[in-house]
């Protein structure tokens, strides 16, 4: 909360313009030689901890795998470890059941002793909260292909779902990219139940309080809801009826399953672009007898081990990679910090981005709008049956700010696809229409609750944003639905909810910038409320923070520190609300001037992103680069040209 503190002085803009240039500079270095940024994506110990296990899952592990790698991971994971002796789901959080079993069992895997004092205190740790019978469902899925765990730990999930039509009320159309991506692979591992190599015979029977084959209750209701209890026993029935699903169906279900898997293989960057489901279509293609040297198994390992971040003595693996998000990012802070549009720097970044449209594929997106035309951007290097809304819209907001000619017709189909994405509620979800089966969130196998993907106020607050910025007005349906969306989802407080930033704070600047673009008059109540939400956030150095447990509703206020890119967020919000002159943006800017930098970046451990909110979250190493920059850029200009509105999207 806001502490008062005498005013700053009037900002000295030579020493901001020497920081701006030294951190540009930094960032411009941080450019590959083809123009593109990409900065490590690190996600809790739940990756690493799988990617050792996977390899001893396929008994790949060789002389050169222990003796190098193996040990690096090992030491990643004990150094997070921690002080409640477990693991958790971001820096400085609570112990995490599952982050927690999966971090013990692959330390055991690569040798660490359960004597180790660590390794006591991680086993005690999780015993005292109810062992791994605790754990969450794809825990549960994973302990159950090595044995841990009986099937019956797993909700049923049947392959013959893949035979459904797309009326019935569980469809793959129904549910999110990332679902869609982890789910049909292993759905074909559910039902061939193969079991780990496991060439060193690692148990962790000591992790249960009970004998797992003697738990009569895996399940819960993941709502609480009727529903959840109705699914609860159909979820019995199936299970009941499981070992009677054999046969040409089977046979059937499995080849429609592989056939999914291997039209979207996405060669070196992997399906879906993401490691769970990564690695389950290898464990898939191994357990269903493709030769070693057949490309499609080749080329799926590299995908996994090219997620791998080796440094000294440590490395992990990260749970996807995030290049077009960091070029595109990065682009309109270096166009702000430098106060240009047109550069080599710039030519050479357009060139990239325009390289990896996704012009001649239609995805799973397809499947709501056949007959809208493809033309937007994956998050990833390559991920075409899964353009990224979100990605979609800074990119064509950073192309069209660098006035190239040549992206024209690029932005043009950006514009039509954003369009026709847009959702019946106004809103944008981040890669499907109208991926809003919200009964689905009751079945069994859907406890971590990110089965869907809905409309958000962040992507459709970045839509908007590119929309305003390409000229539509707010008399233009799309528009007019879209600020209609946004203002239904402010929350009681003033604030946005952030569903892929953390949290309130990021999702308050993605809408504030948005309705800045589209001409809001910041003087309306419900843009004042905002502010008047987030300007006593600000802490008593000036920054802003939000700690992840505030995607639990009763920890919504929680922060234990200030960090640059959520002081960045608020600050950016503020001044594309008109409140360049309060003195809560001369403190978060003076916040930022004066936080220790290291290289590129502004010196950040807080995990400051979300994967699924309370399940998995993320540390974009790029945020501490240019969002801070494009804070100070913005500031500075708005100043030197003595305005209060800004010109652009965001």
């Amino acid at each position: 909360m806001n502490i008062h503190t005498p005013r700053p002085a009037e900002p000295d803009l030579a020493a901001l313009d020497a920081l701006i240039a030294e951190q540009a500079g930094r960032l411009e270095a941080e450019q590959r030689a083809d123009g593109h940024w990409v900065f490590e994506l690190e996600a809790d110990a739940t990756i690493p901890a799988e990617y050792i296990l996977y390899r001893h899952f396929l008994g790949e592990i060789d002389d050169d795998y222990t003796r190098t790698l193996e040990p690096k991971i090992a030491a990643y994971l004990r150094r997070i470890q921690g002080a409640h002796g477990g693991w958790p789901l971001f820096h400085g959080g609570d112990f995490d059941m599952s982050a927690s079993v999966k971090a013990y069992f692959a330390l055991k895997a690569a040798s660490d002793s359960p004597d180790a004092p660590h390794m006591v205190r991680a086993r005690e740790a999780i015993l005292a909260r109810g062992g791994a019978e605790r754990s969450n469902v794809f825990t549960r899925s994973l302990l159950a292909l090595w044995g841990e765990v009986p099937w019956r730990a797993v909700p049923a999930m049947p392959v013959e779902l893949m035979l459904l039509p797309k009326w019935f009320p569980f469809h793959l159309s129904k549910v999110s990219y990332w679902s869609r991506t982890v789910i049909v692979p292993l759905v074909v591992l559910m039902a061939l139940k193969p079991r780990a190599k496991n060439p060193k015979g690692i148990r962790i029977p000591e992790l249960f309080r009970q004998p797992p084959e003697s738990v009569r209750n895996w399940h819960t209701n993941p709502t609480g809801r009727f529903a959840g209890n109705v699914l609860l026993k159909l979820d019995r029935v199936f299970r009941a009826l499981e070992p009677s699903m054999r046969g040409r169906r089977r046979e059937r279900a499995i080849k429609r399953a592989m056939e999914f898997v291997e039209e979207r293989l996405n060669a070196v960057d992997g399906l879906g672009g993401i490691f769970p489901a990564m690695v389950n279509a290898v464990l898939a293609m191994e357990e269903l007898g493709y030769a070693k040297d057949d490309p499609r198994l080749v080329t799926a390992k590299k995908a996994v081990d090219a997620l791998l971040v080796v440094k000294g003595d440590e490395a992990y693996c990260q749970p996807c990679v995030s290049p077009v998000w960091d070029t595109g990012l990065a682009a309109l802070a270096m166009m702000e910090a430098k106060n240009e549009r047109e550069s080599p720097m710039m030519a050479k970044c357009a060139d990239w981005l325009l390289e990896r449209e996704i012009k001649d594929v239609k995805g799973d997106w397809s499947w709501q709008k056949p007959d809208l035309a493809p033309g937007g951007w994956a998050f990833q290097y390559r991920n075409d049956y899964y353009p990224d809304v979100d990605d979609t819209a800074v990119v064509a907001m950073a192309l069209d700010r660098m006035n190239d000619p040549r992206a024209k017709a690029a932005i043009q189909r950006a514009e039509t696809w954003i369009l026709g994405m847009q959702s019946k509620n106004g809103g944008w979800g981040a890669f499907d229409i109208d991926n809003d089966k919200y009964y689905l969130n009751n079945i069994p196998f859907a406890d971590h609750g990110a089965l869907l993907d809905p409309p958000t106020a962040d992507v459709s607050g970045r839509c908007l944003a590119m929309l305003a910025q390409l000229g539509y007005k707010k008399t233009h349906p799309a528009v007019a639905r879209a600020i209609d969306y946004l203002k239904s989802e402010q929350e009681a407080d003033g604030s946005w909810f952030g569903r892929w930033g953390t949290n309130y704070v990021y999702g308050t600047w993605s809408v504030l910038t948005a309705l800045n673009a589209v001409g809001e008059d910041p003087r309306q109540p419900y843009i004042q409320k905002a502010i008047a939400w987030l300007e006593p956030r600000q802490r008593g150095d000036g920054g802003w923070g939000e700690d992840g447990a505030t995607y639990w509703q009763e920890r919504r206020a929680e922060a234990k520190e200030s960090t640059p890119s959520q002081t960045a967020w608020a600050t950016l919000a503020l001044m594309a609300a008109g409140a360049i002159d309060d003195e809560a943006v001369a403190r978060g800017i003076e916040y930022l001037q004066n936080a220790p930098r290291e290289g590129a970046r502004w010196k950040e451990e807080w995990f400051t992103a979300v994967g699924f909110p309370r399940v998995f979250y993320l540390r974009y190493h790029g945020y501490a680069a240019y969002f801070p920059l494009w804070a100070l850029a913005r500031y500075r200009n708005l100043k030197r040209r003595n305005a209060r509105t800004v010109s652009w999207g965001l």
